[in-house]
C-alpha cells in the first residue's frame, strides 16, 4: 500500500425529500447517510454491511458521483469527485468503475455482450483495439474471447456476472465498487465469483468497495468492515476484529443472521 489512500469519504451526507403528506408543512425528509467517512488504499478491500435502507446503495452512488452529497466528500486520488466538471469527471471515470447487483438488468438483452463490455470505453473517447481489449477482459474473467459475439441470454447467471466484471475491468480502473454482486447468486457460484474478484484485486491492485448484507460473505473478501445501520456507522475496523468481537447489538445480530458466531 502507498501512504495516500486511493479513496477517501469525509463526512458523506445525503437526504432525500419525500412526498408530500400535507399542503400545509414542508415534505418530510430522509437521511438516507449521515456523515460516513472511511479511507481506502490501493490494493485494499472495505466491506460495507447493512440492511436494506441501512444507507449502502446510497453510499455507493455517491462514491461513483451519480448523485451528489447533501454534505461531506468523496475524494479520488485527492480530487473531490464532486467539484470536477463534467469533462474532467468523465475522463476520470474511466478510473474507478461499478459492479450491479443485478447482471443481467445491466446488460443489453438486444446487444451482443462485446458490445456491452466495450460501453466504458466508448465513453472515454477509447476507440483503439477495442477487440482486443474485450477479449482479453473475458478470458481474465474466466470466458472466452469468441463469448464476445454471444447475448445475454445465452449465459447462466454466475456467467452474466463475470461479463459484467468484465465490463466493469476493461478500463483498468484503480477502483472497483461492488454493490451486492454475488448476492442474486447461488452459494457455490458466489464462491466462485469471490474468487474472481480476489484474483483481479492481486492482478490489477484494485482497491475494492464491496457492499454487502452478508457479514459471513464480506468476511471472506474484506480486509475492513464498516457496518451501516439507518445511515449511520454503527462499526467500523479490521474484519477480523468485527467478526470476533462485534462491539455493537446489530453487527451481533447480522453475524447471527449470516450463521456466524462471534
Amino acid at each position: 500500500m502507498t501512504d495516500a489512500p486511493l479513496l477517501e469519504v469525509r463526512n458523506l451526507t445525503r437526504r432525500y425529500k419525500l412526498p408530500r403528506q400535507s399542503l400545509l408543512r414542508a415534505p418530510p425528509v430522509l437521511t438516507a447517510l449521515e456523515n460516513a467517512s472511511f479511507s481506502l488504499h490501493a490494493g485494499e478491500t472495505l466491506g460495507v454491511v447493512g440492511e436494506s435502507g441501512s444507507g449502502k446503495s446510497t453510499l455507493a452512488r455517491l462514491i461513483m458521483a451519480f448523485e451528489r452529497p447533501d454534505a461531506g466528500a468523496v475524494l479520488f486520488r485527492g480530487r473531490d469527485l464532486h467539484r470536477l466538471g463534467g469533462q474532467e469527471l468523465r475522463s476520470l471515470r474511466r478510473d474507478f468503475q461499478m459492479v450491479f447487483q443485478d447482471p443481467f438488468g445491466s446488460l443489453n438483452p438486444r446487444r451482443r455482450v462485446g458490445w456491452s463490455i466495450a460501453e466504458p470505453l466508448r465513453a472515454n473517447g477509447e476507440t483503439e483495439d477495442i477487440p482486443r481489449r474485450i477479449a482479453e477482459a473475458l478470458e481474465q474473467v474466466g470466458l472466452h474471447a469468441a463469448d464476445a459475439g454471444k447475448y445475454p441470454h445465452e449465459f447462466s447467471g454466475g456467467q452474466r456476472q463475470r461479463i459484467a466484471i468484465a465490463r466493469a475491468i476493461v478500463t483498468r480502473p484503480a477502483l472497483l465498487v461492488a454493490d451486492e454482486a454475488v448476492s442474486a447468486l447461488d452459494v457455490s457460484v458466489q464462491a466462485q465469483i469471490l474468487n474472481l474478484l480476489m484474483d483481479l484485486q492481486d492482478d490489477l491492485g484494485l482497491g475494492m468497495v464491496f457492499i454487502s448484507h452478508d457479514l459471513a460473505v464480506v468476511g471472506s473478501i474484506c480486509d475492513r468492515v464498516l457496518v451501516l445501520q439507518h445511515g449511520k456507522t454503527l462499526e467500523s475496523g479490521a474484519a477480523v476484529d468485527v467478526l470476533r468481537s462485534p462491539e455493537h447489538p446489530y453487527t451481533k445480530t447480522l453475524l447471527t443472521a449470516a450463521g456466524v458466531r462471534p
